[in-house]
């Protein structure tokens, strides 16, 4: 369904780099699906990355596509993981209304081969940061990454933050396209499932762990809805190729799941890869810079800047940056 038809067969178009809200009222479920294309491609050949990483860096992109697109106002949803495994850093930006940027810092000798992305990850913790601009404070939930992948820590950061019963699917691979030669592309895509009754009571969660309580202390238990014991029954049905085809519409794969029960689709969200770097904002970074600073940046009588999210390389002269 959509605001301006009452009900019709779900398009069998599909679409890239897009966001797809959906509802099914009859469950009082509300979630998003996206699919990403070449705007994922496009940030993770930038950097040449392994495909291991690449793999684990577009599960982030698509996880902080799902959480940013939500924002109603002109802000920045940044996801940062900082571990002590093969890939140490992780850094995603989604700037409202529809651009994403990404990079990630790894140790390439620590990398083999079969490793799991809780491997890759290692231990350290994921923060989920809204910037809601510089007149604003900024809101930050940590969660502990312990050899758990990015689908588990996004459900631990939604039970202890913000409490809404919700689960992810996360979904990265690669196509290999023949026309023109051989090429692999990176496609990635995501769901998120929110059960939101009207009444709250319905919504109850058990409590988290009871940690160091004393021994014999029971932990909490609650009994889930029906409806979301359901919504997450369906939700296990989808398959990752199902989320990565490209042949396959979104709105086609949201009436797979939930036909029986009734689904209404919204406008959706296109996102687009985009860098906010610029030759003025590096300009200013390094008059953030002592001038003694500036001068030991001077190489071959230039000094290099180059964009960890975009590879974008600004060079300087040291009468430009102030640097003689």
């Amino acid at each position: 369904m959509t605001d301006d038809t009452l009900v019709r067969e779900p398009s069998a178009a599909p679409l890239h780099d897009a966001l797809i809200p959906f509802e099914v009222a009859s469950l009082d479920l509300r979630g998003r699906l996206v699919k990403l294309g070449p705007a994922l491609d496009d940030i993770l050949t930038k950097h040449a990355y392994p495909p291991a990483v690449s793999k684990v860096l577009g599960e982030a992109i698509v996880l902080t596509s799902l959480l940013g697109s939500s924002l109603k106002f002109e802000g920045r949803f940044i996801l940062q993981t900082q571990t002590d495994g093969p890939i140490s850093m992780i850094v995603v930006n989604f700037t409202a209304p529809d651009k994403l940027r990404a990079y990630a810092r790894f140790d390439t000798t620590r990398l083999k081969f079969g490793q799991t992305t809780g491997e890759l990850l290692g231990k350290g913790h994921l923060a989920m940061t809204i910037d809601q601009g510089s007149d604003m404070s900024r809101y930050q939930g940590l969660v502990a990454l312990d050899g758990g992948d990015l689908e588990a820590a996004a459900h631990e950061y939604f039970l202890r933050s913000e409490q809404i019963p919700t689960r992810v699917r996360l979904a990265v691979g690669e196509e290999l396209r023949g026309q023109g030669g051989p090429r692999h592309r990176w496609r990635a895509g995501g769901l998120l499932l929110q059960f939101l009754p009207k009444s709250p009571e319905r919504a109850r969660q058990a409590d988290l762990h009871p940690g160091d309580a004393p021994e014999g202390t029971e932990p909490h238990t609650t009994e889930v809805d029906d409806a979301w014991v359901e919504g997450q029954s369906l939700m296990q049905t989808v398959e990752d190729v199902e989320l990565i085809d490209p042949e396959l519409s979104g709105e086609r794969l949201l009436f797979r799941l939930f036909h029986e029960r009734g689904v209404r689709v919204f406008q959706p969200q296109h996102v687009q890869a985009k860098c906010s770097c610029s030759r003025q904002a590096v300009e200013g970074m390094l008059k953030g810079f002592t001038k003694r600073e500036r001068i030991e940046m001077v190489k071959d009588s230039k000094i290099e800047v180059t964009c960890e999210f975009c590879s974008s390389v600004y060079t300087f002269t040291p009468e430009e940056a102030d640097a003689v």
